[in-house]
């Protein structure tokens, strides 16, 4: 059973590799380059890079405690080294950078000031002591930080300059209202867990009571304002890169966010009335104001 699971393991890691570097070989058509290699596909190889250096004392260490925060230091050293291999930045691969910048400061600092409160995260129980299955975790983020910031790498070492316009300000304008999503969503639930009286209970107050992961909502959303902003100045094999929302979109609602937590919900307060009642009138993901009282 070991050797199975060590076997998708590695099919894991090697699969990652392989969407990576299609994605990077794509994003980089027409970019930038550093002398023969293209500036779009050293970010990708940052990305995993970086995710593989953490890996090791985290593995022997037996610990997940910084995982998060290295998901946050990849997003900003990849957009960093972006934006100084690149020549004739615009108006909008600065504002892009800064999007970027803002978001995997913020999200990341959230996420590790949660983790060091809590002491663990959950998810890594299991894995964190199965060396082969812990790596596929970081190759997994690596592979993570470079899809989801595929557009944003395109705007920035793509080359193709164009004035801002009405589709980067509505692009801009998506991303910041999912942004907001995102930050109140989760201080909402910050706040929430810090009640002594709410101890044990489920969250259904604020946003939540429009939707039952309106911070995943958030988070399609900004990548998906992201992604508007990058349209007018992909070309060629760039497209590939508006995989960055569906690829969120993916992992959240099918494979790593959603249904763990549903899954979560369910054996914690199945059954129990109240949350049987919140589950049927509040939707899982796209936000809806609650139905009024009447």
């Amino acid at each position: 059973m070991a050797e199975q699971t060590n076997t998708q393991s590695i099919a894991a890691v090697v699969i990652a590799v392989v969407i990576g570097a299609t994605i990077s070989w794509a994003g980089s058509d027409g970019g930038a380059r550093l002398g023969a290699l293209p500036v779009f596909a050293i970010c990708g190889a940052l990305a995993f890079a970086i995710n593989w250096l953490f890996y090791i004392p985290s593995a022997l260490l037996q610990t997940e405690h910084y995982y998060d925060l290295v998901g946050g230091l990849s997003y900003i050293a990849t957009i960093v080294v972006a934006v100084l291999l690149s020549s004739d930045l615009d108006l909008r691969a600065m504002l892009v950078a800064l999007m970027v910048l803002i978001w995997s400061v913020r999200l990341a600092t959230f996420l590790f000031i949660r983790v060091s409160k809590a002491g663990s995260d959950s998810r890594f129980d299991e894995i964190k002591v199965r060396p082969v299955r812990f790596l596929m975790a970081w190759t997994l983020q690596g592979l993570w930080v470079l899809l989801t910031a595929a557009a944003a790498l395109a705007v920035i070492t793509g080359g193709v300059r164009e004035p801002l316009g009405l589709v980067g300000i509505i692009g801009i304008a998506v991303w910041s209202v999912g942004m907001l999503i995102e930050i109140v969503a989760d201080r909402q639930k910050s706040d929430f867990k810090k009640e002594a009286g709410n101890a044990g209970r489920f969250i259904n107050v604020g946003l939540w009571a429009w939707s039952r992961h309106p911070n995943y909502f958030g988070e399609i959303l900004l990548w998906t304002g992201m992604a508007i902003v990058a349209v007018p100045v992909l070309q060629g094999w760039q497209w590939a890169t508006l995989i960055s929302p569906l690829f969120v979109t993916l992992l959240l609602t099918r494979v790593s966010g959603i249904p763990l937590l549903e899954k979560k919900a369910d054996e914690r307060w199945g059954g129990q009335a109240d949350y049987e009642a919140y589950k049927r009138s509040t939707p899982v993901l796209i936000m809806k104001p609650p139905a009024t009282q009447g």
